[in-house]
């Protein structure tokens, strides 16, 4: 049975250093460093953290209907299998270095730097905002029914899944690998540029000069909007289109085809083996 600490607050260096077997209910974590450093089996419940780095080193721990104040920031680093449920975090930089992350009903609004160098990770009805460079060199994610606003989002993962998205992101999925998105929505220029194996099943693209550089990109019933230009440089790809595509430029191999296309552009700049068959169904 684990040890209970209820309705306490706690402050300063340290206080509840190497606890293990613990559970929190309406305890508040005030100003200080590293409350819950170096502990496991730890759960915390209708709980309050203002101190920074309260969960450092944490191995097993569950963290439900929990707010995570400004001050509470970079709170989860090195640690592994954490449970987040019905948690508001406003605090940035949070969840470094994990493995075995699941977050369900969690809110983000200040989510820059967050997510970085994680591995094993489930996201479902998640939201978060301010998400500069979320999922930095992160694996093995899955994440349903999400939405996210902030750029340079997913640059270096690999092996990921998303379904029912919206996803506001510049630079979003650069330097990727094994990625397929379901169902969803990408905001955004500069998408997937030097990805590897990127999959768009069923999804709507918008934002100049996407899918540039990719290789074996494959896109299975999505769609365009008319700021989606010059698509497609220099990338390797097998891409169904349903509606418009305004404008293709110097794709490299593989087979496009939309209902129709604005503009394809091949000038002297196209790389080898420059045989891409880009066929229009409306012609």
């Amino acid at each position: 049975m684990k040890k209970t600490i209820k309705d306490a607050e706690f402050g300063g260096e340290r206080p509840l250093f190497a606890s293990h077997n613990l559970k929190l209910e309406n305890v508040t974590i005030h100003a200080g460093e590293s409350a819950l450093k170096e502990c496991s089996d730890i759960e915390a419940i209708n709980c309050r953290f203002e101190g920074k780095y309260p969960f450092w080193h944490v191995d097993g721990f569950k963290i439900d209907n929990c707010l995570f104040t400004e001050g509470a920031r970079a709170a989860l680093w090195y640690s592994r299998n954490l449970e987040m449920t019905d948690t508001l975090v406003e605090a940035p930089k949070m969840f470094r270095e994990m493995d075995g992350v699941s977050l369900r009903n969690v809110r983000i609004p200040d989510a820059q730097e967050t997510l970085w160098h994680c591995r094993n990770v489930e996201v479902e009805n998640v939201e978060v905002s301010h998400a500069d460079y979320l999922f930095m060199h992160s694996e093995n994610i899955r994440i349903t029914n999400y939405r996210q606003q902030g750029n340079y989002s997913f640059q270096y993962c690999r092996d990921v899944e998303i379904r029912n998205a919206v996803i506001d992101s510049k630079d979003a999925f650069w330097n990727t690998e094994n990625v397929t998105v379901y169902d969803s929505e990408l905001t955004g220029e500069y998408l997937g540029w030097h990805s590897h194996n990127l999959r768009l099943v069923n999804c709507r693209i918008s934002g100049t000069q996407p899918l540039c550089y990719a290789h074996n990109l494959v896109m299975e019933n999505c769609t365009m909007a008319d700021d989606a230009d010059l698509a497609f440089e220099e990338s390797t790809l097998h891409a169904d289109i349903k509606g418009y595509i305004t404008s293709v430029k110097n794709p490299t191999s593989g087979k496009i085809t939309a209902d129709s296309i604005g503009e394809i552009i091949i000038d002297q700049n196209i790389k080898q083996p420059a045989n891409c068959l880009i066929e229009s169904r409306g012609q």
